[in-house]
């Protein structure tokens, strides 16, 4: 901050490449005061928690199906090693094409950035879970539903909830790229274009300490996540 003060203040970077810090903390408080960042930050979390809850309801099935069925792996591995290969950013201009403008699209981009991380953290729980306490629980008429919730569920959480922690953080990342494309006057993504044709640097680097700030909020959610799971199981 002080380096970044000091450049500023004295000329040597140029307010256009570089605002110094006190435009951008008036620019930040005016947003925030005059109520157009709030409108705008409801619509990029709404779309980005419909984008990750739309992808855990798929991962996690989908991941324990892969890792318990040879033939769902053989089958599926492939798209899913090719869907990761391929960034959500190419993606987006067919939805946009595809569904139009809005958050359907935005939503389903977030789903698919956190939907291969989730897939794959998942399919490493179950398959790490030891055979032995497996057999073991089966000897005792563990089966089905009950050796998932009681055996499988619980030793594969901690890989799970890596999973979500990753996932729901990227979900920002996620509605950012899909509002670029598909909501170019909804949502912070919307206000980062807004600033970038302006030519407003203070706007867009206090717009993107609004971001920096859903993410770390984010992320602390999920560590209340992980210490309530501590207390369940």
């Amino acid at each position: 901050m002080l380096a970044w003060y000091v450049a500023t203040a004295t000329g040597r970077i140029n307010a256009f490449i570089l605002p110094p810090p006190n435009d951008v903390f008036a620019s930040l408080v005016d947003g925030l005061t005059s109520g157009l960042y709030w409108e705008h930050i409801l619509i990029t979390v709404q779309e980005s928690l419909l984008g990750f809850l739309l992808g855990v309801i798929i991962a996690l099935p989908l991941g324990y199906g892969v890792a318990k069925s040879r033939f769902l792996a053989n089958m599926l591995q492939p798209y899913l090693s090719a869907g990761q290969a391929i960034p959500s950013i190419v993606l987006a201009p067919f939805l946009f094409l595809w569904f139009g403008i809005g958050s359907l699209p935005v939503m389903i981009i977030c789903m698919l950035i956190v939907l291969f991380p989730m897939v794959i953290n998942t399919v490493f729980g179950v398959q790490t879970i030891e055979r032995e306490l497996l057999d073991a629980a089966r000897l005792e008429g563990a089966s089905g539903l009950s050796l998932l919730a009681h055996i499988e569920f619980p030793l594969a959480l901690p890989a799970v909830l890596a999973a979500v922690r990753t996932g729901l953080t990227l979900s920002i990342t996620g509605a950012l790229v899909g509002e670029f494309f598909c909501s170019p006057d909804r949502g912070l993504g919307a206000l980062i274009q807004m600033a970038l044709h302006q030519y407003n640097m203070a706007f867009m680097f206090a717009t993107v300490i609004i971001l920096a700030c859903l993410a770390a909020l984010y992320y602390s959610a999920t560590w209340l996540l992980v210490k309530l799971a501590e207390v369940v199981y």
